[in-house]
């Protein structure tokens, strides 16, 4: 006797296509957030819900369409971990068939919306695509190579806000998003080899290829790297120059604080295995973060 097969749900659909994730997407927007206030651009407040927003929802659509092709591939490893196992691929909610169908119709969606707004957008989409495939298909794998595929997409998403509005990005940015995105993904490794020690189970092969000590030593590493990159950026003659002000120095303790309340999320009460997560549930991140952009605006526009 055959199951009848699962309708699927709006809801069902939405929770595959993973929105949470979708925080990662808001750096598209750190390009024009922060030509805002450089003097050599000539960008307005109007570009950013007419160009900068729908570029950062396009890279949302491709990015699920990517976690859908990945949860497909994944599926008999999903069943077998504790969390995993609830997502509606795994569990038999949603079908490998319609998953797929989706996920092709998110990325088409995507990459299309991206060449009508850009062609050049529309090439550093296909390229972070073309790694998120290549990360799916092995690299996640490969201990060290599978965080620095992840810090290289983080890095690409910047580079596609900067190409959408047509505007340069300072490359000491480029750094500071690389350091944190690799921060944030060794603190993630971390956690998942925390509860492969305590659960028993492997949720990815790469996790064999880390020492939990030598993790503590790479975050180490990454956290004061990240703060230090940062510090220089803000203090830079290029950056006094760009910006008309030196005072994006006043900056710098909201970016050691971010840094120092994710190390005791992660360390204190392990919650470094969902970063996404901690972005959108933990008040004083978020507060912070509020803080820092408002400071960043003042500095752009009132203290000048």
């Amino acid at each position: 006797m055959h199951a009848t097969p699962h309708t699927p749900t709006l809801r069902d659909i939405l929770t595959a296509m993973r929105p949470s994730q979708w925080t990662k997407n808001a750096l598209v927007l750190a390009a024009f957030f922060f030509a805002l206030g450089d003097q050599s651009q000539h960008i307005t407040l109007a570009q950013g819900p007419t160009v900068a927003l729908p570029a950062a929802l396009l890279f949302c659509l491709a990015s699920s369409g990517v976690y859908l092709l990945n949860d497909v591939r994944d599926i008999a490893a999903d069943r077998a971990h504790p969390r995993k196992r609830n997502r509606p691929i795994a569990a038999g909610r949603l079908t490998p068939v319609f998953s797929l169908s989706l996920a092709l119709l998110l990325l088409a969606a995507g990459l299309s919306g991206a060449y009508l707004l850009a062609p050049a957008f529309a090439l550093v989409m296909c390229a972070y695509l073309i790694i998120q495939l290549l990360y799916s298909l092995g690299l996640k794998h490969v201990a060290l190579l599978d965080v620095f595929v992840i810090a290289a997409g983080f890095v690409l998403r910047a580079i596609a806000g900067a190409v959408v509005l047509s505007v340069t990005i300072s490359p000491w940015l480029l750094l500071c998003t690389f350091l944190l995105a690799l921060f944030l993904a060794l603190c993630k490794r971390r956690q998942e080899k925390l509860v492969v020690a305590e659960l028993g189970h492997e949720s990815r092969r790469s996790l064999e290829g880390y020492n939990e000590r030598v993790l503590d030593l790479f975050i180490a590493i990454a956290a004061g790297a990240t703060i230090v990159a940062y510090a220089i950026y803000t203090m830079s003659d290029a950056t006094v120059a760009k910006f008309g002000t030196h005072y994006l120095g006043f900056t710098i303790p909201f970016v050691i604080f971010g840094v120092f309340r994710y190390l005791d999320l992660a360390y204190r009460l392990q919650r470094g295995e969902r970063p996404e997560m901690v972005l959108l549930t933990d008040i004083p991140i978020l507060l912070n973060l509020a803080l820092y952009a408002l400071t960043v605006a003042l500095i752009f526009f009132g203290l000048r």
